[in-house]
């Protein structure tokens, strides 16, 4: 593939990043409202969020979309089926991460909820019969809550651009390319969908370091996380015991936890593939060298002749 096809794929997907924490559920069987937010006071909530950090042209659209109203007066967006489509690159982008190994989480399940969204019929049966928390009754500080969701988007939007970077710099690898990072982040600011203010702070960031291995190693970045984590999972913890769906929030905080430990239950794992298909396993103390155990005693010692990690 060339760099700029695969560059291009990328951009083009990166519109499945999180736009907005659901923050007026209507339309679940036990009508979740956690804010109790009119749309007009969303429309505005991300007008305001769109002066910030999170200056983008998916925000500045999404409070056109919450606001417009149709030819009757009313407005459009509750009229629309809730059903997504998709034309095909963030499905590519998403194949190429797992070929690659690279953990694109965000757009892994930006990809999914659409894949669920279109279960519409399925949704529909599910929703009679699966309960969910009783009626959540928010009782903190609305404005405090609105920036804590605020903040836990801006968090997550740096995720999804350090995954993306990781994907780029793997397949840059893969097909020996030579990709200007700074460049192609200044590019992406440049076009439509994913315009961003911060893609020029990515920018910096590879500017002061070409070698940046993942944006959250990056000193703006790491101080713009840290900043954001109380909120997000604040917003988080909300979100799930209020059963409203997040998958990309969940996700990129899952991604950054995980970014935070050295070690990782992994172990556990390459154990039980060893147990069930004889795949071997490193130890700590010898790196480099693959071994199988005959964990039930019964059977040979024969491991799998090839390993893939």
């Amino acid at each position: 593939m060339h760099m700029y096809v695969y560059c291009g794929t990328v951009y083009n997907s990166k519109n499945l990043e999180p736009t907005q924490m659901p923050i007026n559920d209507r339309r679940n069987k036990e009508n979740v409202d956690v804010l109790g937010m009119a749309q007009d006071e969303m429309a505005q909530a991300f007008e305001d969020w769109n002066k910030t950090e999170l200056d983008s042209f998916l925000i500045e659209i999404t409070a056109n979309i919450l606001k417009f109203q149709d030819a009757d007066g009313k407005l459009l967006l509750p009229k629309i089926r809730d059903s997504a489509g998709q034309k095909g690159t963030g499905k590519w982008t998403a194949i190429s991460a797992l070929e690659y190994c690279v953990p694109v989480t965000l757009i892994g399940e930006a990809l999914f909820a659409r894949c669920l969204s279109s279960l519409e019929d399925e949704r529909i049966q599910a929703s009679k019969k699966l309960k969910g928390p009783q009626k959540f009754q928010f009782d903190g500080d609305k404005k405090s809550f609105l920036e804590d969701i605020r903040k836990a988007l801006y968090a997550s939007k740096i995720i999804s651009y350090a995954q993306g970077f990781m994907l780029l710099r793997q397949a840059a690898t893969e097909f020996g390319w030579t990709l200007n990072y700074g460049g192609i982040a200044l590019m992406w600011r440049g076009g439509c969908i994913i315009r961003s203010v911060f893609l020029g702070k990515i920018k910096d960031a590879f500017d002061r370091n070409p070698e940046l291995q993942n944006l959250l190693l990056d000193d703006f970045f790491k101080s713009a996380v840290e900043n954001c984590q109380d909120s997000w999972r604040r917003a988080v913890s909300t979100g799930v015991q209020a059963g409203i769906p997040m998958p990309c929030f969940t996700t990129a905080l899952s991604f950054y936890d995980w970014c935070r430990h050295e070690v990782l239950p992994a172990n556990l794992i390459q154990a039980q593939r060893d147990y069930f298909g004889a795949h071997t396993y490193e130890l700590l103390a010898k790196p480099g060298q693959f071994i199988h155990t005959n964990w039930t005693g019964h059977g040979g010692s024969v491991s799998s002749s090839s390993y893939n990690a």
